[in-house]
């Protein structure tokens, strides 16, 4: 049982640092300058490659191993300046970041999907097979040419050249296995950069009767004849750098054709783990016994006994890795900076202090310490503070995890519009609330999409506008209070005005003859249903979109804005809470109870004259704002609860606003603003509209956290006509 947690564990952070590395490498692609790609963000991509290879082949996933082999190679080559970075070359890795991508997801159902994999290696073996294709690469290669025909006449004349290979000492540690870092793997992985000879070195006093089964007790001494540089092996051995006796030696060139002596293949090494060692000591003991090793027959063994040990591992560890890629899907994992502990811990023990420091008082107990007592909760009180900041804080992650998505969107969208548009990420390390920040990303994603496809114009439009040919995409994020602002910013065409309206009449949206203002005009388009586009493509024209991400951010405790110019541009606005734990919210009483409000949702709160306010169809009752009327929502009367007071005169009204509508929420009196701790109340009761939550007072007693959209919808639902009847009155 405890092997297949332990796997089920290590299967995970395989995932895990799998999905960052291919994170990594989408960013470095994207990133890269054509023609003289920077020497470190190649290796920072090869490195990525290598690691997602090496981990595939220890957990015996070959599909994705073999797959990321390839890829591998094509990026040695770019970075050892083989072969220049071309866009072609750039867009099949990207492609083949994604092909890994897939390639992982499909672990939770057991079954990797390789059909795509063996397309793109079809690619990938066709682009290596071209070779460099260009007059740089053509030069470079009559350069090597060159290079070895020296070399060749250096060797025939005698002298002593190095580089023909490396004499390898290879001593593991015995707890080489238990890490799950298998030497087969290495040796394949040495055999990829040229011909391997392998020998097992053993000792002979072994006590086979006590020996663990678990634990390496072999080593190897191994001879690769190759042109890679020490570079290039050591990195094979950099999973077991910590654990192992590792010595390279260059052969040289004059004796690069001299056989191992007591060379054996690799297949040996697949043998049952107590013979082999056996075996291998009398071999030791033996050297008359020994075979000299057949290369093309130790290639060739290395590769069957790699497929077989592959299996046998993906069988053993099938099911875990399933169940985990499943996990990381689903709930994910933060990774905290150490100083954020080391911090909360600190907390902790000021908090035990100064619980210590209260327990005095629990015996006997005058009013001659009650100074003490209070300078305790005093203290009591700033550590909470403290205490939920830093937890708070644990929760914390930069945006960038949700805008890194973004540069490669803006380059495959613009690139399938024929639009150049240049993307700009500002406040990338503006922290928010990781379930905030795993929820906005669609809205995002929909907002950018809508820029790309309606915003922005075509270079030849942008041209004629006196526009530079490459449009400017801006994410911009920061905090303002207590909330977090991200704004989508475009220099396209902006929204038209007169199309939006008309759209709208045709639609049934707006009366014919009522007139708007142009941010309500603007705000036709968070619509459901509609669309200016004038024909239906893959981005746009069904009418879905804008209404979703302005009911996901809705959902969120947050709300969306939109500043437009025609000709000029346009900026999204979306202002959240940093979390969806803690709400900074406003009490509010209405009779007996207690309400809460975001204070996200407010605008204003006034007192409002009884002249003011106008009663239509004898129920619904408008008030006017400077130039706008908006409905009164009166608590009492959706809640049926009973109010101090039923005129409005006699209480106030707080204008709130959600998904681009204003109210007028009729209450008794407003109390404090406070941060409340929202309790589902779903989770402990059942759902009900116009309330989002619950929370506990500091005296004990619930309040109830008001939904503001819902309550409008409720509002609404209750007064059938009255939305038609406002909008006629305005």
């Amino acid at each position: 049982m405890s092997v297949d947690v332990n796997m089920a564990e290590i299967a995970q952070l395989f995932i895990e640092e799998s999905l960052e590395g291919l994170d990594i490498m989408e960013s470095g692609l994207l990133n890269l300058d054509l023609g003289a790609a920077d020497p470190e963000t190649m290796n920072a991509i090869f490195r990525a490659a290598h690691s997602i290879k090496g981990g595939g082949a220890t957990f015996g996933f070959m599909e994705i191993s073999e797959f990321a082999h390839h890829v591998e190679t094509l990026l040695d080559e770019m970075r050892q300046g083989e072969r220049p970075v071309v866009r072609e070359g750039v867009d099949l890795l990207l492609q083949s970041v994604d092909c890994i991508r897939d390639m992982i997801g499909c672990l939770a159902s057991g079954n990797v999907d390789t059909a795509r994999a063996k397309e793109l290696e079809t690619q990938l073996e066709a682009m290596l097979q071209q070779g460099p294709g260009s007059a740089a690469g053509a030069s470079e290669s009559a350069a090597t040419e060159t290079d070895a025909q020296d070399a060749a006449s250096q060797a025939d004349a005698g002298t002593e050249q190095a580089g023909a290979g490396w004499n390898i000492r290879f001593r593991p540690g015995p707890g080489v296995f238990k890490s799950c870092n298998d030497p087969l793997r290495m040796f394949r992985e040495l055999e990829s950069l040229g011909e391997l000879a392998v020998r097992v070195v053993g000792d002979a006093d072994l006590d086979f009767e006590t020996l663990e089964p678990e634990e390496c007790w072999l080593g190897w001494d191994l001879e690769l004849r190759t042109s890679a540089g020490r570079e290039a092996v050591e990195e094979v051995f950099a999973w077991v750098a910590d654990e192992c006796e590792l010595g390279l030696e260059p052969i040289l060139a004059a004796v690069a054709d001299e056989a191992p002596a007591e060379a054996q293949p690799v297949a040996a090494v697949d043998a049952p783990a107590v013979p082999a060692k056996a075996e291998a000591a009398k071999a030791q003991n033996d050297p008359a016994g020994a075979k000299p090793a057949a290369r093309p027959a130790a290639k060739s063994a290395g590769k069957s006994a790699g497929k077989s040990v592959g299996k046998s591992v993906g069988k053993s560890v099938g099911k875990s890795i399933g169940k985990a890629a499943s996990a990381s899907q689903e709930t994910g994992s933060i990774r905290v900076n150490i100083d954020k502990v080391d911090a909360l811990i600190n907390l902790v023990g000021e908090l035990v202090i100064t619980q210590s420091m209260l327990s005095r008082y629990n015996g006997d107990f005058d009013f001659t310490q009650i100074q003490g007592l209070r300078e305790g909760l005093t203290q009591l009180s700033r550590n909470t503070r403290e205490l939920q900041e830093s937890v708070m804080a644990i929760r914390m992650l930069p945006i960038s995890f949700a805008f890194s998505r973004f540069p490669r969107l803006v380059r495959d969208t613009g690139n399938a519009l024929g639009k150049n548009v240049e993307l700009k990420l500002v406040g990338e390390n503006t922290e928010l609330d990781k379930t905030v920040l795993e929820k906005i990303g669609d809205p995002l994603v929909h907002l950018v999409r809508n820029s790309l496809d309606h915003g922005l114009e075509t270079p030849e439009e942008r041209v004629a506008a006196g526009k530079p040919e490459t449009g400017i995409l801006e994410l911009n994020a920061y905090h303002e209070g207590g909330n977090i602002v991200i704004e989508v910013i475009d220099d396209g065409a902006g929204i038209n005005k007169d199309k939006v309206l008309a759209k709208a009449r045709e639609r049934g949206l707006v009366g014919p003859d009522e007139q708007l203002a142009d941010d309500r005009i603007n705000n036709l388009i968070f619509m459901a249903g509609f669309s200016t586009a004038d024909e239906v493509s893959d981005l746009s024209g069904r009418g879905v979109g804008m209404d979703v991400v302005r009911r996901n951010i809705a959902d969120l405790g947050g709300h969306v804005s939109v500043q437009s110019e025609c000709g000029v541009g346009s900026k999204f606005t979306i202002r959240l809470p940093l979390t969806l734990a803690i709400l900074d919210g406003q009490l509010v009483r209405v009779g007996k109870e207690s309400y809460i409000v975001s204070l996200v949702s407010i605008v204003e709160t006034i007192q409002v004259s009884a002249d003011k306010v106008n009663q239509i169809a004898g129920e619904s009752e408008l008030f006017k704002l400077r130039d706008e009327y908006l409905p009164v929502l009166r608590l009492h009367e959706l809640f049926g609860i009973q109010a101090d007071s039923t005129r409005i005169d006699d209480g106030l009204l707080v204008v709130a606003e959600a998904n681009g509508q204003r109210v007028g929420i009729f209450v008794d009196d407003l109390q404090e603003q406070q941060q409340v701790v929202i309790k589902s109340l779903e989770a402990n009761y059942r759902q009900m509209q116009g309330i989002s939550g619950a929370t506990i007072l500091g005296d004990g007693t619930v309040a109830l956290i008001l939904d503001v959209p819902g309550l409008i919808q409720l509002y609404y639902d209750r007064n059938g006509g009255a939305r038609h009847q406002a909008a006629a009155v305005a």
